[in-house]
């Protein structure tokens, strides 16, 4: 007599997975766990540009907290796993915009702080169209948070109207090369000195160097050596060659002396100048949507259809810089 007749027959029992069936829920067990830990978590960098050198070093590997000032949740989320942009070997986009969702982050530990290094999604690419979440990955230092006023002067950062963080191994770009034949120096004398031409965009630039102030007098001691700083703008003059924000003749700033400028607090009310538009058009039409036209015969602002020479900041801004000054595209 059976006597555990309730109990399922083995033809009944579960299957055992095959080795390919249990590699395959590993691999996608796998996938989901590391995104969601490189969305919610942390995640692995590589740096792109010498901008923060001799801090961090180009293609120096770095994670990430996502924790500290709070996970953004995916704008596109909609991708193929572990690649930002484009896909490997074929190219192409890596993502699907046929779903888009709004700006939002979680709850963080903190807030960005004054001389942090933060990377962030380079906010203001004309390059191309991509998803904020989908443009590039910079890294830079903030120097300014919200409420904080911002200047160069002669190469020394200003916060507040005080001298600012200093890197100690800062660096300026020069050109140096032969002063009897203009050729660049060989290649010999730069290896003993330990110095590197610059490089961009997998090219040497044989006369541009970013040197410290240690390399600058190794290389100037050097016999029959011309050389010079690449940015040699004075105070008060626009640099049409590689002009800084926000690229305006009435904003005569240069790498070297720029600003004063006020970083956006949320809250904080400006009066609008038909001087000051143009440091914050963009900020008020594109990153807040905003619309703004001045008319000119009663000299006042039109905001979203409303008459006003005021603006109140929807949100916080940030001022970042790196601290390779001369070879940095920042937010200057």
């Amino acid at each position: 007599m059976n006597l555990q007749f309730w109990k399922k027959k083995d033809a009944d029992k579960k299957v055992k997975k095959s080795t390919a069936r249990e590699w395959l829920d590993a691999g996608l067990f796998a996938v989901v766990a590391a995104t969601l830990i490189r969305t919610f978590l942390f995640e692995a960098y590589t740096i792109p540009t010498p901008s923060m050198e001799k801090s961090l070093l180009v293609n120096d590997f770095l994670f990430v907290s996502k924790m500290h000032y709070g996970a953004r949740i995916p704008m596109t989320p909609i991708s193929f796993p572990f690649v930002h942009h484009t896909m490997p070997i074929t190219g192409g986009k890596s993502y699907s915009e046929a779903v888009q969702w709004d700006y939002k982050r979680l709850p963080g530990f903190g807030t960005v702080e004054r001389y942090d290094d933060v990377v962030f999604n380079w906010p203001a690419d004309k390059i191309n169209d991509r998803p904020v979440d989908k443009k590039e990955n910079y890294i830079k230092r903030c120097v300014g948070i919200p409420g904080d006023t911002i200047a160069v002067r002669d190469k020394v950062l200003y916060v507040n109207g005080k001298e600012g963080y200093q890197p100690k191994y800062r660096q300026y770009q020069y050109y140096a090369q032969s002063a009897t034949t203009g050729n660049p120096i060989d290649p010999e004398i730069l290896k003993e000195l330990e110095i590197e031409p610059r490089q961009q965009d997998g090219m040497i630039q044989e006369r541009v160097f970013n040197l410290t102030a240690e390399k600058y007098a190794k290389l100037k001691a050097i016999p029959n050596v011309l050389i010079w700083a690449t940015d040699t703008m004075k105070a008060g003059v626009l640099n049409y060659n590689n002009p800084c924000f926000p690229a305006d003749t009435n904003y005569k700033w240069s790498q070297n002396h720029y600003g004063p400028i006020y970083i956006p607090k949320k809250g904080t009310t400006i009066e609008l100048t038909r001087e000051n538009i143009p440091l914050y058009y963009t900020l008020i039409t594109e990153y807040e949507k905003h619309n703004i036209e001045y008319d000119v015969a009663n000299s006042q602002f039109i905001i979203d259809g409303k008459a006003t020479n005021n603006y109140t900041f929807d949100m916080n801004y940030y001022w970042l810089m790196g601290d390779n000054r001369n070879d940095s595209y920042d937010s200057r």
